[in-house]
């Protein structure tokens, strides 16, 4: 199997398994959900968060290449994992701010926090995944690799996810132009998080049906909401600090 498949695979496994993690993390430990209801986490609207599937091809490619690296020591392999992810991790932030004034995900009450993007909680946070995967995950990801390779279906589940995800991602990129164009008009960044808990919290006391997988989809325009709660907005000299 050539490296392309073997990543192809590798985002799968990472970006549907990131999403169970997350799902299970707000709905048991967030201290942003005190309801403890199911929150469909991240940006696409299906069962998966990209950046744990890139996550996972870079925690594969630096274990993959560990011997053309210099680096002998396991503890500063995982510390690399670490650093690594949390790059990533303020990448994309950055990104999504910049690009298109939403904020995904806000670590601003975090001590040590850098623009609301990373912290030092999430770099251990990322540290001990990478710690998890090396050691229990990559030993056997050849072998899976291998097998799945060896199954017609194998190449049909992939095209079929990317599919879909290509689909889901279009899609849910118009809704973030719409959110672009209302936080520019206004000079403010969107919360996205907190702008999904706000409506499914309206929802809930109008008794309107909330939708897991589609948390915007609602009766009234998303302008009104986005009017309604500026807690869900941020001044946008603000993330320039």
């Amino acid at each position: 199997m050539n490296l392309f498949l073997k990543l192809a695979f590798l985002f799968f496994i990472g970006s549907t398994q990131g999403w169970i993690l997350e799902l299970l993390f707000r709905r048991y430990i967030s201290s942003s959900n005190p309801e403890r209801k199911w929150i469909n986490p991240g940006f696409c609207i299906g069962p998966y968060l990209p950046i744990y599937g890139v996550g996972i091809c870079i925690l594969f490619l630096i274990s993959y290449l560990k011997e053309l690296l210099p680096i002998s020591n396991d503890i500063l392999l995982i510390l690399v994992m670490g650093i690594c992810m949390t790059a990533m991790e303020y990448i994309a932030g950055l990104i999504s701010l910049k690009l298109t004034k939403v904020r995904l995900w806000d670590y601003s009450k975090e001590w040590g926090n850098i623009q609301g993007i990373i912290c030092p909680k999430f770099f251990l946070v990322w540290t001990l995944l990478g710690a998890i995967y090396y050691y229990f995950i990559h030993p056997y990801i050849l072998n899976a690799l291998k097998w799945f390779s060896g199954h017609p279906s194998f190449s049909f589940v992939i095209g079929l996810f990317f599919g879909v995800f290509i689909i889901d991602a279009v899609y849910s990129s118009q809704l973030v132009i719409k959110l672009k164009q209302y936080a520019e008009e206004n000079g403010v960044i969107v919360k996205y998080e907190n702008l999904k808990a706000y409506i499914r919290s309206v929802h809930d006391k109008t008794a309107q049906k909330s939708h897991f997988f589609f948390s915007f989809r609602s009766e009234r325009p998303l302008t009104e909401y986005l009017k309604g709660m500026m807690e869900v907005l941020e001044s946008y000299k603000k993330t320039k600090r």
